[in-house]
């Protein structure tokens, strides 16, 4: 089977010059809003598709890198500085004649596929013309639009070199989008072509056959009422074909009617099912969209049970890309075009992920700095701990928190020291500040992690400091009706609806701990 191995982009989109290898199996993009992830899902599918007509769809205005066009428009103007855009897709080594060529970007012999749209000489002295008027639009209609192999071959949608889908679960209300969807899986569940021409006939005899006789009746009254130049027929345009009227049911329910989450299921499990014809490559572009929390689960399921095709996954799901393991992930950084592979993270801390309740984890690796805090009485405290540290807030900071189980914590920094992502580590000493601070956390330090904890062993957990720095106003809330407990031992006991209580009723007035203050100031240091 063709596996994409790496692709490449030039002006492509928000990417002036990109590369980026894959794994033969599972790649999923994860990053920000328009950090790419979508972009490169596109340029996967126009080029596998060698569909000009869609390319034409979104228009070349659409494609091109911005700051390119606007640079080339600011400069000479020479026909000969105009710029390409070019996307090629390397493959795995199969010794494919009509693949196999040095015409890419290595120079070197390779499989492959390309898109490039570039100027068109024939009409170089009309964009010469143009281009001589400071004040005109980029000649986008006078590029050409062209799909090669490396091995310099022309190919197009009907002799495409790799079969594959995009599902896009965005579009799912898209009437085109289901209309190509339909289309693409009947495609790969055709055993051969002959199999396709024989429904594409039957469909139209058919027809005919309904025209001759479904219709014969009201087409005689037509002649008996004196109008005999007319009648009812059925259409027969390539706008009214097998094709177009093609639908899947579930069930005896047309998927159309379906809810948005079940329409994305289904088309999730038809583009994964295994069939003589597989498809190759399946883009899933954010496949959580109107997936319940089952759902979600059951796709995540289906997705770790394939094994005969390579998926990309654009997605913004910290269930997805943490139970189909980070280890697959592919970072993009709305600021930089050098995509981070988490492949060489380490095997236990991926897997620890996969089997960990749901967390933030998405949240965290998208951070620049975090704060890690061990329970919920630290998390509920937090902001106003950190305007009293920095006289200023979270959001404007730049700074989240993140409460976690204090035993994740060398797991999170293990993707903190990985994404060079400046944590803060706030946790108990638990009674030996030595041992389960220093030397616990010893392989961590570095200028952008630090872990934080009362260096005094008095001082076990955030209640103790909590009481000790507050202790009148501790007593003031929580001593009235305590018979068997003190007031130690409730606050140890309910921690978060005593942080709750301290926030609701004493925020302005509370003292935080000063290794807390530490880390809240250290957090926002350059």
């Amino acid at each position: 089977m063709n596996k994409v191995t790496k692709l490449t982009l030039q002006n492509f989109k928000k990417f002036r010059s990109f590369e980026v290898e894959f794994k033969p199996d599972l790649n999923m993009f994860i990053g920000d809003n328009e950090a790419g992830k979508s972009s490169i899902l596109l340029a996967l599918d126009l080029t596998i598709s060698g569909s000009r007509n869609k390319v034409e769809t979104i228009g070349l205005e659409h494609l091109f890198n911005i700051e390119t066009i606007d640079e080339f428009l600011k400069s000479a103007r020479l026909y000969t500085k105009l710029p390409e855009l070019r996307v090629e897709l390397f493959l795995n080594d199969l010794g494919n004649e009509f693949t196999d060529g040095k015409n890419n970007s290595d120079k070197k012999e390779c499989n492959g596929i390309k898109l490039i749209c570039k100027p068109s000489d024939e009409y170089s002295k009309v964009i010469a013309e143009i281009l001589k008027d400071r004040n005109c639009l980029f000649p986008f209609e006078f590029y050409s639009i062209e799909f090669q192999t490396f091995a310099g071959h022309s190919f197009n949608s009907h002799n495409k070199c790799i079969k594959h889908i995009l599902i896009d679960n965005s579009q799912v209300n898209s009437e085109y989008a289901m209309r190509e969807y339909t289309k693409e899986i009947y495609y790969s569940h055709i055993k051969e072509p002959k199999e396709k021409f024989a429904h594409h006939h039957g469909y139209r005899t058919s027809k005919s056959d309904f025209k001759d006789k479904g219709l014969n009746d009201i087409n005689s009254r037509l002649k008996t009422n004196g109008v005999e130049n007319y009648s009812f027929g059925i259409r027969t345009s390539p706008k009214a074909n097998l094709e177009t009227d093609l639908t899947i049911y579930d069930g005896s329910i047309i998927i159309e009617n379906k809810g948005k989450g079940k329409q994305c299921v289904i088309k999730t499990e038809l583009a994964l099912a295994k069939n003589a014809n597989d498809l190759e490559v399946v883009l899933l572009e954010e496949p959580e969209n109107h997936l319940s929390h089952l759902n979600t689960h059951r796709l995540i399921q289906k997705i770790s049970d394939t094994d005969n095709k390579q998926i990309f996954i654009a997605t913004h799901s910290d269930l997805i890309s943490a139970r189909l393991s980070l280890r697959n992930c592919i970072l993009l950084n709305s600021n930089s075009n050098v995509p981070v592979k988490l492949l060489d993270l380490p095997e236990s801390t991926a897997a620890f992920f996969i089997k960990a309740p749901d967390n933030n984890i998405l949240q965290f690796i998208l951070s620049s700095k975090v704060v890690l805090v061990e329970g919920d009485a630290e998390f509920i405290l937090s902001e106003t701990f950190f305007f009293k540290a920095n006289n200023a807030g979270l959001k404007e900071s730049g700074v989240h928190i993140i409460s976690v189980d204090g035993t994740s914590f060398p797991r999170y920094l293990d993707l903190a020291k990985k994404l060079k992502i400046r944590t803060a580590v706030i946790t108990d000493n638990d009674g030996n500040y030595e041992v389960n601070i220093t030397e616990r956390y010893s392989t961590y330090a570095s200028p952008t992690i630090k872990v934080f904890s009362d260096p005094d062993d008095e001082r076990s957990t955030f209640e103790f400091c909590i009481y000790q720095d507050n202790q009148n106003i501790c007593d003031d809330l929580f001593s009235p009706g305590r018979r068997k407990l003190t007031v130690q031992q409730y606050m140890i006991q309910n921690k978060a609806e005593v942080a709750f209580q301290l926030l609701d009723k004493k925020q302005n007035n509370i003292t935080p701990p000063q290794y807390i203050i530490d880390a809240l100031k250290w957090i926002i240091e350059n």
